[in-house]
């Protein structure tokens, strides 16, 4: 194999693929959790949700890709399994639920969140501790993706307070006795 020499060395290089990585893992994951929240939602919001999460799952379709193909540019592998992506993300699943739609946009609002805090590192550390400017750059593209879409599901929901079975604080025509 040939050796790379793009003005990194090798251990900065495995130290940008690990965090390249970790970012996949969390991007695939949201994927996922985006996904199943666009085939399960119901009510009045379905159509503006379910339209609003297709274009959302096809920004992260088109992230995972960059960001693995980053990891190759680097020299590196990215994960491919599904366990490698559970192992490594900070992004949890919400197994055997199906939250109502003001729950999954929150649950969804907080996984942007966390995942812009951790590009915010990753970047941080590319730059700092790394030396990849480049990568620095490319997490910064991605984080501003995040930004949008997490601002996007916010707004959905902003302004109103909400009560844990979706219905608004203090509007007794709106109160219901749906369990979760």
């Amino acid at each position: 194999m040939r050796k790379i020499n793009i003005g990194l060395s090798e251990e900065q290089r495995k130290g940008v693929i690990e965090l390249l990585n970790q970012d996949l893992s969390n991007t695939y994951l949201l994927l996922v959790k985006t996904r199943k929240f666009h085939w399960d939602v119901v009510g009045p919001q379905f159509r503006s949700l379910h339209e609003l999460w297709d274009e959302q799952y096809q920004i992260l379709t088109e992230n995972i890709d960059a960001i693995a193909e980053r990891i190759r540019a680097l020299g590196g592998y990215p994960i491919g399994t599904a366990a490698g992506f559970v192992e490594r993300s900070i992004i949890k699943e919400e197994p055997g639920q199906i939250p109502l739609a003001t729950q999954m946009v929150s649950l969804l609002v907080d996984d942007h969140e966390q995942i812009i805090r951790g590009l915010r590192e990753h970047i941080d550390q590319c730059d700092e501790e790394f030396h990849d400017q480049g990568t620095a750059d490319f997490l910064t593209a991605i984080m501003e993706q995040h930004e949008e879409m997490a601002w996007m599901l916010r707004s959905f929901i902003e302004g109103q307070s909400l009560q844990p079975d979706g219905s608004v604080f203090g509007d007794d025509r709106m109160k219901t006795t749906a369990k979760v």
